[in-house]
């Protein structure tokens, strides 16, 4: 779909929603696209690191938790809007690299908690001034304003999303 048929998509549903739901049918298939789009992108970007995106969040996930940049494998899985299962998978394919390991719980040693690794540290700071790096050029005909006001208004939807679906 290009720039130019997203209009004519939203133009030709209109008269099929009713009138509360045409701002809502906007926000919806540009944020569909949209995240679509960033996925793509952001997969491209960091094949030159031999990451995927889900071991990108994660490792992005551990380093944003602070030290020790430890947390639960469920903690990681909320992050990653990801099932336990394919967090389990991602979290594996990162030991096997060594760029995670797991750890026990200091509060609870009955389980263990996933920690990133020097390794994991260096690998996410480079592939995160990568991402941000060329994020930067992609979007670079927005000012600073606007890039505050639109990331301003995607954690608002973000965080109400995320709280509806945590109350289901």
């Amino acid at each position: 779909m290009t720039d130019a048929a997203e209009p004519n998509l939203l133009g030709s549903l209109a008269p099929h929603m009713g009138e509360g739901h045409r701002s809502t049918i906007g926000v919806l298939v540009a944020v569909l696209r949209t995240g679509r789009l960033i996925e793509s992108w952001l997969s491209s970007t960091l094949a030159a690191d031999g990451l995927d995106t889900s071991e990108f969040t994660a490792l992005m996930t551990l380093y944003l938790a602070g030290e020790p940049q430890r947390l639960s494998a469920g903690e990681i899985s909320d992050s990653l809007v990801q099932t336990t299962g394919g967090t389990t998978k991602t979290i594996r394919r990162l030991e096997d690299r060594g760029m995670v390991k797991r750890v026990a719980d200091p509060g609870d040693g009955r389980r263990s908690l996933v920690e990133l690794s020097h390794k994991g540290l260096e690998t996410t700071i480079g592939a995160l001034h990568l991402v941000l790096d060329t994020f930067d050029l992609e979007i670079g005909d927005l000012d600073e304003a606007q890039r505050v006001e639109l990331g301003q208004g995607l954690v608002r939807l973000s965080a109400e999303l995320g709280e509806r679906l945590d109350r289901r």
